[in-house]
């Protein structure tokens, strides 16, 4: 088979290149199960879980798929309690309209990798590890790769990309602007790069995979990112219109539209694309009030719980539109082999 660049086969004993995103809230076991079962790799969203649970949700995957695992979690520096008063001004007409007067305590803010996530995943032992904004620490990154998981950095930038290549990732993804969820970024101010220009860079600068993720919804697409030099690529937002997800329906109903996605720090504090809300509508995608992540997400779950359609993240990337509904394990398959044509017809 022409893989063009075989080294992330290699690595991770997939059957083809392709690993599932992880995406908290809209993946979990099925879809990573149905991934693993198609050839690809199967990825765990993992920021928003507890240790036990992390550890739970590995075994079970385990327990029904042979195939190879990414756990993938957040390792931002929690920025302290912020002043809300600003963003709560904003916020108040909407809690008006629904008669919202004690916003209760807030939900459990993200909380970046730990000493008690790295104990989850020496129990877990996955094959791979990814990580968002950036590394932990270096003993974590120690005790995860004493664990024997392989490490997977994030990089939106060149500069990014050199940086985790300096600190022994195994491999690199390479974030354009196109993806769904939130930016990654870490060194710098969010500076969104589109995908191809980001995959041709990092291929001539580091010396382990690189892995597109950015746009990726059908073959033709994963053929150009192979053949611009990705050992392999990373796709969420075609996985969202899959029996498997776990999004609420008027999430999926956007998807194979032309409905617009957008960059905005509303919902968490940090720029991340998806389809535009009420929230957006009103308040413009971007706004300087909004509190830094993760702590914008807090005031907003009172109003997510009357309409998380209106008032929640509906993620997705600038590929939505080629989205369709599939099981995931056919969906895996149809995308390897409708890339390895086009591979092989331009050999």
């Amino acid at each position: 088979m022409d893989w063009r660049d075989r080294r992330f086969l290699e690595l991770s004993g997939a059957r083809v290149p392709i690993v599932q995103a992880p995406m908290a809230g809209a993946s979990g076991i099925e879809l990573a199960v149905a991934a693993i079962e198609g050839g690809a790799v199967g990825s765990l969203p993992c920021a928003l879980l507890a240790p036990e649970q992390v550890v739970a949700q590995a075994a079970e995957v385990r327990a029904r798929a042979e195939g190879p695992l990414n756990l993938n979690f957040f390792c931002h520096v929690l920025a302290p309690a912020p002043d809300e008063r600003a963003w709560r001004a904003l916020l108040k007409p909407f809690y008006d309209e629904f008669g919202i007067e004690d916003a209760g305590d807030p939900p459990p803010l993200r909380r970046p990798f730990d000493a008690a996530m790295a104990g989850a995943v020496e129990v877990a032992r996955p094959d791979f590890v990814s990580f968002h904004f950036g590394l932990p620490d270096a003993a974590l990154v120690d005790r995860v790769r004493a664990s024997g998981a392989r490490i997977i950095g994030n990089a939106t930038t060149l500069a990014e990309g050199k940086w985790l290549a300096g600190q022994g990732c195994d491999a690199i993804i390479a974030q354009g602007d196109e993806a769904g969820g939130h930016s990654g970024w870490f060194l710098d101010a969010h500076r969104p790069v589109g995908l191809l220009a980001l995959v041709r860079q990092l291929a001539q600068a580091v010396n382990v995979p690189v892995i597109a993720a950015g746009g990726i919804a059908d073959g033709e697409a994963i053929a150009a990112a192979l053949t611009a030099g990705a050992s392999a690529v990373q796709i969420g937002t075609a996985y969202l219109a899959c029996p498997e997800s776990l999004i609420p329906p008027a999430h999926r109903a956007l998807l194979g539209t032309d409905a617009e996605t957008v960059f905005t720090n509303l919902l968490t504090g940090r720029p991340a694309r998806g389809f535009r809300n009420r929230l957006i509508d009103a308040l413009g995608p971007i706004h300087a009030d909004a509190p830094p992540f993760p702590h914008a997400a807090s005031a907003l779950a009172p109003l997510q719980a009357r309409s998380r359609a209106d008032f929640g993240p509906l993620w997705a990337g600038q590929s939505a539109a080629l989205a369709r509904e599939m099981p995931a394990r056919d969906l895996t398959r149809q995308l390897a082999e409708a890339a390895l044509r086009v591979l092989e017809e331009t050999a």
